[in-house]
């Protein structure tokens, strides 16, 4: 049994199994995740709530991104603001485009997924992308992040490219 994690308040609901069995580990690789970035200068959701993390398929995100986006496609990740002060926010991965995104950029799917949660959880603190200030800071957290989980730089291996992760 693991020890507890200091985000044990993170409600993970794994609604596809392809996750837990492509992924060992899955919901302590979230919570390493979670911890990394807060110790990388991202958010500490042992002092806010935590997020509530859902990995589905490419059929709910795409439902879920034409509902609140208007754009009938799935994407990798989507991230919910909190509806309130007591609630930290909803991430939602799609299985098939972050599994379909980890094999084209020659990376794990424990890789990819660590580094999708990381991108959410700084969505979800206020950090963006969309000016290229903006974008290096939130690329410098997620970088050093990664790095100290083992993994490589995110922006640098293989052919990565951003897929259209959003916030809403």
């Amino acid at each position: 049994m693991e020890p507890p994690s200091r985000h044990a308040g993170t409600d993970i609901i794994i609604e596809d199994a392809r996750w837990r069995a492509s992924v060992p580990g899955t919901e302590r690789a979230i919570r390493r995740a979670l911890v990394a970035v807060a110790r990388q200068g991202g958010p500490d959701f042992t002092q806010s709530p935590a997020p509530s993390i859902l990995l589905a398929t490419d059929r709910i995100v795409k439902r879920l991104n034409a509902r609140f986006r208007n754009k009938n496609k799935p994407t990798n990740v989507l991230t919910f603001e909190p509806v309130s002060s007591v609630h930290g926010g909803d991430i939602v991965l799609g299985y098939e485009t972050v599994r379909r995104e980890a094999t084209a950029a020659r990376r794990s799917l424990r890789a990819h997924l660590s580094h999708l949660v990381v991108h959410g959880a700084l969505h979800l603190a206020g950090y963006d992308h969309h000016h290229p200030g903006e974008a290096r800071e939130m690329e410098g957290i997620e970088t050093r992040t990664l790095r100290s989980l083992g993994f490589g730089d995110p922006w640098r291996q293989g052919n990565w490219q951003q897929a259209g992760s959003v916030r809403i």
